[in-house]
C-alpha cells in the first residue's frame, strides 16, 4: 500500500514507525499523572481523528492522480479475467486478483497494464513480463495492493502522526481507566468484559478492512474511521470524569450521578466518602456522619 520498492528502505521505515510508537508510549507514561487521564485521552483521540484524516487525504490524492492503464496485453488468459476492464491503477489495485505491471522512466510511467496476480505468490503476475524476476527488464516493476504515486510521503506522515497520537493516550489510557472506575465487587468482571470488547473489535477491523476498501476505497475507509473517532471523542467528552488523584471510593462516587454527567456536582466534589464495617456489612458514610460513629 505504501509503494516502497526498496526492501532496505522499507525496513528502515518499519523501524521508524516502531520507534515512534515506543517513544510516544513513554511520553504517555510521563504525562498520565501530570496531565490527567481525561485530558490525555481527549487529546489523544483528537490527534487520532486528525491523523486518520491525513491518511484519508493521502489515499484520496493518490486515487485522484492514479496512473492509467495504457497497455492491454493480448493473451487468451485475459479473456476470462476481470483485470481487463480496469482503466486506472486505483481500480486495478482494489481487485485482489489483479496487479499493476509498468515501466518507469524519470518522469512518467510507460506501458502500464492491469494483469492477473500469480495465485501462488503475490510478488509476481500470473503471466507476462512481470511473471517472474528474470523476465522483468530494467525499469519494469510489479505493484500489488498499491499504485505508484508521488503522495506516498503523505500516507507515511499520516501513519506516524497516528502512532504519535494513539500511543500516549488511546493505547494505555483505556487500561488505566478500566483499573480505576469499577467498584471492587465488579472490577474483575468489568476488566474482563472491556478486554473482550477490545479484542473483538480488533478482529472485526482486521476482517472487514479489505472488504470495506473494495466498496468504499481506501480513503473512504479512513474517512469512516476518522468519523468514528470523532464520535468517540464526543462520548468521552461527555461521559468520562477525571480520576487523577482520587481514591477508589471517590471514583466510585463519580458515577453515582446520571450517565454522561461530565463529572460530579459541586456538592459531590466537597463530599468525602468513607467505608466502614458495621455489623458485618459495608456502610456508606459522608464526612458529616462520620463524627457520629465511634
Amino acid at each position: 500500500m505504501s509503494g516502497v520498492r526498496d526492501d532496505r528502505l522499507a525496513i528502515w521505515l518499519a523501524g521508524l514507525t516502531t520507534l515512534t510508537n515506543f517513544l510516544f508510549t513513554l511520553l504517555g507514561v510521563w504525562l498520565v499523572e501530570r496531565v490527567g487521564r481525561r485530558k490525555l485521552t481527549l487529546g489523544s483521540i483528537i490527534g487520532t481523528c486528525l491523523s486518520l484524516s491525513v491518511l484519508a487525504v493521502g489515499f484520496l490524492l493518490s486515487a485522484q492522480h492514479s496512473p492509467p492503464v495504457t497497455f492491454h496485453p493480448l493473451d487468451p488468459a485475459m479473456a476470462n479475467s476481470t483485470c481487463i476492464k480496469y482503466q486506472l491503477c486505483e481500480a486495478c489495485m482494489l481487485d485482489p486478483g489483479c496487479g499493476f505491471c509498468y515501466r518507469e522512466n524519470v518522469t512518467a510511467l510507460l506501458s502500464s497494464s492491469c494483469v492477473p496476480v500469480n495465485k501462488a505468490s503475490t510478488e509476481h503476475a500470473a503471466w507476462g513480463r512481470c511473471s517472474n524476476t528474470s523476465r522483468m527488464k530494467e525499469h519494469t516493476y510489479w505493484a500489488y495492493n498499491y499504485c505508484p504515486t508521488s503522495y506516498s510521503w503523505l500516507v507515511l506522515l499520516g501513519l506516524l502522526l497516528y502512532l504519535a497520537a494513539f500511543a500516549p493516550g488511546m493505547g494505555p489510557m483505556p487500561w488505566t481507566i478500566n483499573s480505576e472506575i469499577y467498584p471492587l465487587w465488579a472490577r474483575s468482571t468489568g476488566n474482563a468484559c472491556a478486554a473482550g470488547v477490545n479484542w473483538t473489535f480488533n478482529v472485526l477491523v482486521s476482517l472487514t478492512f479489505l472488504h470495506l476498501a473494495q466498496y468504499f476505497t481506501y480513503y473512504g475507509v479512513f474517512f469512516l474511521y476518522s468519523i468514528m473517532a470523532l464520535l468517540g471523542f464526543i462520548f468521552i467528552l461527555g461521559c468520562l470524569p477525571e480520576t487523577k488523584g482520587r481514591r477508589l471510593e471517590e471514583i466510585e462516587a463519580l458515577f453515582e450521578n446520571r450517565l454522561c454527567s461530565c463529572g460530579v456536582s459541586d456538592s459531590d466534589e466537597a463530599r468525602q466518602v468513607e467505608y466502614i464495617r458495621v455489623k458485618g456489612s459495608n456502610y456508606h458514610l459522608s464526612d458529616n456522619d462520620a463524627s457520629d460513629v465511634e
